[in-house]
């Protein structure tokens, strides 16, 4: 897991952060979506994101690492059968972080966390292999172009001296 940063933690020592933040990443794989304050959801994006990462590879032992910083199975059997497929497509940037606002009673930033669950962009992936097969593609049409504008230069400055 991403190390704790030096400095202020989240409310207690390292130990304490990595409970805590292993059990905001269990809250968000189970509700999809949690309200928390801003800094605690930028240090829980890449702990969260590192979970999803292992449970696409899908084998015993990143169920078991896993298993270890989260102790309810019944969340780790949902992240590794429902969520790590979901994101199968997606190559990172699995959650989403979006701003709501200051809580009222003491005025904290709030953020909202959700995982990231719709599908990548079909036209994305269309778009980067168009891109790929132009590329593939523009060393061998370029001398073709050459050649089929010089061959209809000539042809038109004909039809331009006989109209006159």
């Amino acid at each position: 897991m991403p190390t704790p940063t030096k400095g202020p933690r989240l409310g207690g020592g390292a130990a304490h952060e990595r409970i805590m933040l292993a059990n905001l990443s269990a809250q968000l794989f189970e509700h999809k979506r949690i309200t928390t304050t801003v800094t605690k959801a930028k240090r829980l994006r890449p702990v969260a994101e590192r979970f999803i990462t292992f449970a696409k590879r899908g084998d015993l032992a990143a169920r078991r690492r896993v298993l270890r910083r989260i102790g309810d199975k019944l969340v780790v059997r949902e992240l590794f059968d429902e969520i790590a497929p979901a994101m199968a497509q997606r190559e990172g940037g699995y959650t989403r972080i979006t701003k709501i606002g200051n809580r009222a009673g003491d005025n904290a930033p709030m953020a909202v966390i959700e995982l990231v669950m719709e599908p990548v962009s079909p036209k994305q992936a269309v778009v980067k292999e168009a891109t790929q097969a132009a590329k593939a593609a523009a060393p061998a049409e370029a001398p073709a172009e050459v050649e089929t504008a010089q061959t209809e230069a000539p042809a038109a400055e004909a039809t331009e001296t006989d109209a006159k």
